[in-house]
């Protein structure tokens, strides 16, 4: 535990990632092998039951450090973070613990099934056994919360670094359903399987968004333009009559998309796609509010896949015939791709889980800012721009590739909650909740929340909006305090759909602060009915 504690302390306390590379590799060379699966394990989010909740957890840290429960949530809410705030009260005593990594997360396993008498005793023993760097981490794996700077990729290169395998390979590997409690590391990573080449992906080449006019990318004719889809990057891998399905995140999805399964047999081996995994409920391209239902579901139900179903608006070919062409010239790649989808579509008889993005050859620039209005018509986030001759490259890259997305929805709001923010921000009202009018039945107006935002205002202004908080606060609901409806800002969001799930019926994707707008009232400010007539209507297939 000492060496996985010291490991968190270098990743917390650098920015760099050479840094942190440097300090996984060092670790992943070092460690006890048991240790190292843990580790792999607890980076790629795959960490044990909670088996305390956070409830219990408060009251037994202000216990142990002998403080009342309101001094230690005022800390907590000042701190901003439950495993840093115990590590900073409870007190530690002379005898220290040698248990490693693995004996630590095999008893937090034991204990989730004990009762409440026996969790608080092994929770006051190890606190106390532990320095605070040791009790900030064991109260994050209790909490079931580990999160540090650390990307699947970043980790998975250390990883390569320490033992010579390539990082694709890596990815692989530790992806799947491996349980790191029965799992060597032998197993996991050392051994060399024929599997873990047949279904490698290629890295994803990614673009830059288009900050200028696209006059000044040149002749009009040296380019191809297609619609930037608002769904989840995916290549789909046929080889040896398997499918592999994996997300740009690194993630091996196969299973999440049963739909795919179809399309093997009638895609031939040695093909690899590159697209976008879209909802397509009713037969049409949905919302990215849809496909949420579908994403992290460990298992997908038959009623989720007849009202969700999914389809991959392929874009371009990487492998064909068993061949890597991401060398070639994207407008041949294209004409591949067609050829391939040309036979598909007069082939098959599996549904249309298979299709393709309509790639536009403009006569100009002024043609393309036209197809870029009807972006929301046609659910899409607005269009890619892609060299005719560029290469399929590695990672982001300038030139080749461009997004051009629409510009936000927008719409001016009342804050009406305020919360602590985190980090450097911790000791400032920074988590903003906004409300909309919406009419009563009497003719009377109220103010219905609908979005949280805490991004997009100065340091100045943040510090500005804090004071008025802090003097105009009207209840407090724990870390939550509604505030006198008073401010309008414009707040601005990628996308919006209705919903069950939130008091205004509207979901919005990617909400923040565009503007302060002091120069309104609140009775200014939107209706919930102007909110929703922003809903895009049933889409013009494109």
């Amino acid at each position: 535990m000492k060496q996985f504690s010291q490991l968190i302390k270098t990743l917390d306390s650098t920015n760099k990632t050479n840094v942190k590379v440097r300090g996984l590799a060092d670790y992943f060379l070092k460690a006890p092998d048991t240790d190292k699966v843990w580790t792999i394990a607890i980076l790629s989010h795959r960490r044990p039951p909670r088996p305390v909740n956070t409830t219990l957890l408060r009251e037994w840290a202000a216990e142990l450090a002998n403080i009342p429960l309101w001094l230690f949530e005022e800390s907590y809410h000042i701190v901003g973070d439950l495993a840093e705030t115990i590590a900073l009260v409870v007190p530690s005593d002379e005898n220290s613990t040698d248990k490693s990594l693995t004996q630590f997360l095999e008893e937090m396993l034991w204990l989730k099934s004990e009762a409440e008498d026996t969790k608080k005793g092994y929770l006051f023993e190890n606190w106390k056994r532990l320095d605070y760097y040791g009790r900030f981490v064991f109260t994050k794996l209790i909490t079931g919360g580990f999160r540090i700077g650390v990307s699947q990729k970043l980790m998975t290169k250390a990883l390569s670094q320490a033992t010579g395998i390539d990082e694709d390979i890596l990815a692989y590997k530790l992806m799947g359903n491996w349980d790191p409690n029965t799992i060597s590391f032998q197993d996991l990573v050392l051994e060399e399987r024929e599997s873990d080449f047949l279904s490698k992906p290629y890295p994803f080449y990614l673009a830059y968004a288009l900050e200028g006019s696209p006059e000044e990318l040149g002749n009009i004719q040296d380019w191809s333009i297609e619609h930037k889809w608002d769904g989840i990057r995916a290549q789909l891998i046929f080889r040896n009559n398997e499918l592999f399905v994996w997300s740009r995140g690194e993630e091996l999805v196969t299973d999440k998309y049963p739909e795919f399964q179809q399309l093997v047999g009638c895609i031939p081996n040695g093909t690899v796609l590159d697209g976008e995994i879209l909802p397509f409920p009713n037969g049409e391209i949905g919302t990215f509010n849809d496909l949420q239902t579908r994403i992290g579901r460990k298992t997908v139900s038959k009623s989720l896949l007849e009202k969700t179903p999914v389809i991959l608006k392929a874009y371009d070919l990487l492998e064909w015939k068993g061949q890597d062409i991401r060398e070639k010239a994207f407008i041949e790649r294209r004409g591949a791709l067609e050829e391939l989808y040309s036979v598909y579509t007069a082939s098959k008889t599996l549904g249309d889980t298979l299709r393709l993005s309509k790639c536009y050859q403009c006569t100009s620039w002024e043609e393309v800012t036209q197809e870029r209005q009807l972006s929301r018509e046609k659910r899409s986030e607005g269009l890619m721009l892609k060299r005719n001759q560029s290469p399929y490259q590695v990672g982001r890259k300038k030139g080749d590739w461009w997004k051009w997305k629409i510009d936000p929805l927008t719409i001016d709001a009342v804050l009406t909650y305020a919360m602590r923010g985190h980090g450097r921000r911790s000791n400032l009202f920074t988590d903003y909740t906004f409300g909309l009018w919406q009419e009563k039945e009497d003719g009377s107006r109220e103010l219905v929340t609908f979005a949280k935002a805490y991004s997009g205002l100065t340091d100045a202004e943040f510090r500005e909006v804090d004071s008025w908080i802090k003097k105009n606060t009207l209840e407090r609901f724990g870390p939550v305090r509604s505030v006198t409806p008073h401010h309008v800002f414009e707040i601005a969001f990628e996308g919006i759909a209705l919903s069950k799930r939130h008091k205004s019926g509207v979901a919005t994707r990617f909400p923040r602060i565009l503007r302060w707008r002091k120069d309104k009232k609140i009775e200014e400010a939107n209706s919930l009915n102007d909110l929703k007539s922003l809903i895009p209507k049933p889409m013009n297939m494109g």
